[in-house]
């Protein structure tokens, strides 16, 4: 009896945690630049004295997609997008350079470019500062350029270039904190090969269809597992009336 119990326990732990993965991509499905995290069931056996008599199931996290989102219009001069693959560099909170995909660009209150989480976009030489401007425009390669303020439209100032990386995804991981870096510790190389598409987001890669789907095998499963454990509950307390009757 205690085996089903054990199975039907661990099964049902499990199935929590993967649904707590999948809840997760779910909430993220508007999220711009969002990867989705991969999670697979695994048989593991128990470990220790005795027979192996008992095998439980574990969730692991296999990664994140790397698949990339659509590219959604937006107009707006600050909105850009990777258009293939490659990253945009940023200073996360401890300092240290970090990924990501989300181009939703502002000009902060010091005159900072910063993505919408507050991250400042690096560029060749450090953090990218905007002088106060008209109008900004980003080009296919990185480069920010601007309209002084109070200058005439012609006059056009390039202020700096965004840091765009190029790493394998099998060298990169993701924080806490969302972005990316790579394994090494190390900061990854600028790749002029890298090019982006102005006035545009890319969306999230969750698919809500199949993330809708995980969530209602899951609740399944586990409901299914609970009743095991009910099940088991139920032969037991039989059993035990027997013993008592005989």
């Amino acid at each position: 009896m205690d085996r089903l119990v054990y199975v039907a326990m661990s099964g049902a732990k499990e199935t929590m945690r993967a649904q707590a993965a999948n809840n997760h991509n779910l909430a993220n499905a508007s999220t711009v630049g969002f990867r989705a995290d991969l999670s697979a069931f695994q048989s593991q056996a128990v470990q220790g004295a005795g027979l192996p008599t008992r095998v439980y199931a574990t969730d692991h996290t296999l990664g994140w997609d790397a698949s990339t989102g659509q590219l959604q219009q937006s107009g707006r001069d600050l909105d850009v997008a990777i258009n293939g693959p490659g990253w945009i560099a940023v200073q996360a909170a401890d300092g240290r350079e970090a990924y990501t995909r989300a181009g939703d660009l502002r000009v902060d209150v010091n005159g900072q470019l910063t993505t919408a989480a507050g991250h400042a976009v690096l560029g060749d030489s450090g953090p990218l500062a905007v002088p106060p401007h008209g109008s900004i425009s980003v080009a296919r390669d990185g480069s920010v350029a601007i309209v002084p303020l109070g200058q005439a439209a012609t006059t056009v100032a390039t202020v700096g270039r965004i840091k765009l990386v190029n790493p394998s995804a099998a060298a990169l991981e993701r924080g806490a904190d969302g972005l990316f870096r790579l394994r090494s510790g190390s900061d990854a190389a600028a790749d002029a090969s890298v090019q982006i598409a102005s006035g545009a987001l890319e969306s999230s890669n969750v698919s809500v269809a199949e993330a809708m789907t995980q969530m209602i095998e899951l609740a399944r499963q586990f409901d299914l597992q609970v009743k095991a454990l009910r099940t088991a509950e139920e032969d037991a307390a039989a059993s035990a009336r027997l013993l008592q009757a005989g």
